[in-house]
């Protein structure tokens, strides 16, 4: 855990090889993940925001390595107005536009299409095509049941797009799970 919300942010994270998860929590403890940080970003933007608190909670969901940084080191740069400045705010519209694309799949997507498109999110943000996750990882993310995750696995298994065993699931078809992907889509589409 990188921050729980309502804590004071001491620190800003950036993931190198490790992919970060941010949650949101509702009152009665259940969380959902909002969107995914890697090696393209940075965690607890609030901080730079304005914010010395965050309503999300950080997680990481694949171990890996990243840099720390100083709160009040990020504050002082951010405040410099130069080309940090505008980088950070123009990744914070990316993560913005992750957000709001997770809320709008989270809606329209079927529960078999949200764990390919959570996959292919997960690979962009790592080398190779292992992820180290179990079903229940993948479901406490994605804020379904456990036994829903195992069956769209085993789909996906059985069309050969991913191997899993173990807390271990290995992409073999990259693009076949995209074109999945967009059949289940058009499937849910057709059936409106």
């Amino acid at each position: 855990m990188l921050c729980d919300p309502g804590a004071t942010l001491s620190h800003v994270y950036f993931p190198t090889t490790a992919i970060v998860s941010l949650l949101y929590v509702v009152e009665n403890g259940a969380s959902a993940e909002i969107a995914i940080v890697g090696n393209e970003g940075i965690v607890c933007i609030a901080l730079f925001m304005g914010g010395e608190s965050t309503p999300s909670r950080a997680v990481v969901q694949s171990a890996g390595r990243g840099y720390r940084l100083q709160a009040q080191l990020m504050k002082d740069e951010f405040e410099r107005a130069g080309s940090v400045l505008r980088l950070l705010l123009r990744y914070t519209q990316a993560l913005i536009t992750q957000m709001a694309q997770t809320a709008v799949c989270n809606l329209h997507h079927s529960l078999d299409q949200q764990p390919c498109r959570w996959l292919l999110l997960s690979l962009d943000r790592l080398d190779g095509s292992e992820l180290v996750m179990t079903h229940e990882l993948i479901a406490n993310m994605l804020g379904v049941r456990r036994e829903g995750v195992t069956e769209i696995a085993q789909k996906l298994q059985a069309a050969g797009l991913i191997k899993y065993f173990r807390g271990h699931i290995i992409v073999l078809n990259r693009s076949g799970l995209k074109i999945e992907n967009l059949r289940m889509l058009r499937g849910r589409q057709e059936r409106i």
